[in-house]
């Protein structure tokens, strides 16, 4: 989504330049590297101010900071913003207050202070709203934008659907008349193995149902995620993580995408399904409603649910028809809400309002 963000403002026609390669996250909780680190922004904004004032040319308009949050606060922004009198603006920030005083009290009190700062919080999942909102001068500064993407490689990838769908056959030993089931997610030991946990019991439950399931991604729990899906035996196959080239193709070439969504924010992998034509079964967990249209670009099950994920998993297997028609609705959806021009518009009309101010 940061790629996507700088892909829609130069669409838009501005000028982007990556200021800092800085890593603030911090998984542990640990208060010392957390003090490192900020020690180490401060140097950083220090650095891009004497820059900045030294080589007026590359003095921004505008410092732009994507996902901040307690384990990952901005420690460079907010700084260079205030010292060089240029607006200051966030995407898809969050902030939960029972983090307050805990191992990460340093990063919840630096994100809202950040928050507080900001001049336009671009907010990509709703469910973030509650939170953010309140941390902010005022609620105008809050700017809901739906997640996007740019839909023509995907659209390219749906016009060449039964070419691909025969290449992929060919080579992975698909049966083309049965369902091809598809996920797309990385294998960490988090939420991701839970959710890949999760996918396997419920299409266990189908297993009198024909079927191939199709798993794009790799990652540090790439054991534990093919022992969660070993019950399905020589209906899965694996393929590793894909070019990012590749996943349109994977995504047009499939009949459903399917993820339970443990955790999730929104889900870009999600998106990138409905961009193919693809009918989509997830749990609705953070702002995966915000994509997914129940009952019409696909169906939502209240998240960790396996009955209820697992009896519509096997529901969708056996309607063809309810499939396309989500997959045609997730077509349109894309196009009119979630394609890359209108978020350009959206991004510029509210960054030239903070810049003119």
């Amino acid at each position: 989504m940061a790629r996507l963000l700088l892909q829609a403002l130069e669409h838009a026609g501005h000028e982007t330049m990556l200021a800092a390669r800085l890593r603030s996250w911090d998984g542990r909780g640990d208060p010392q590297r957390q003090e490192r680190v900020r020690a180490l922004g401060h140097r950083i904004a220090l650095r891009f101010v004497a820059r900045a004032r030294r080589e007026p040319e590359r003095r921004p308009d505008l410092w732009f900071t994507y996902h901040l949050y307690y384990k990952a606060p901005d420690w460079i922004g907010p700084e260079v913003a205030e010292a060089l009198g240029i607006p200051y603006a966030v995407a898809e920030a969050s902030l939960a207050q029972k983090r307050r005083g805990g191992a990460w009290d340093l990063g919840h009190r630096a994100t809202a202070a950040a928050l507080a700062r900001a001049d336009r919080v671009i907010g990509l999942n709703s469910a973030d709203r509650e939170g953010v909102l309140p941390a902010l001068a005022s609620p105008e500064r809050w700017l809901a934008l739906r997640p996007f993407l740019d839909s023509a490689p995907f659209l390219r990838a749906v016009a060449a659907r039964e070419t691909t769908r025969s290449a992929l056959a060919r080579k992975c030993g698909l049966d083309p008349a049965r369902p091809w089931l598809v996920a797309v997610a990385m294998m960490r030991t988090d939420v991701k193995l839970r959710s890949y946990r999760l996918l396997g019991s419920a299409l266990a439950r189908a297993a009198d149902r024909p079927y191939h399931l199709l798993i794009a991604g790799d990652g540090p729990a790439r054991a534990e995620v093919e022992q969660a899906l070993a019950p399905l035996g020589d209906r899965v196959r694996f393929l590793g993580a894909l070019a990012e080239e590749q996943v349109p193709e994977l995504l047009a070439a499939s009949d459903l995408y399917l993820w339970p969504a443990l955790g999730e924010a929104y889900g870009l992998a999600i998106l990138e399904a409905q961009a193919a034509g693809l009918p989509v079964l997830a749990g609705q967990a953070g702002g995966v409603g915000d994509i997914v249209a129940e009952g019409v670009t696909g169906v939502l099950t209240p998240e960790g649910d396996l009955d209820a994920f697992a009896i519509a998993a096997r529901e969708l297997i056996e309607d063809p028809a309810r499939r396309r028609a989500f997959g045609a609705a997730a077509l349109r959806k894309v196009a009119a809400e979630h394609d890359l021009a209108a978020a350009a518009r959206c991004l510029d009309g509210a960054f030239r309002a903070v810049v003119r101010s």
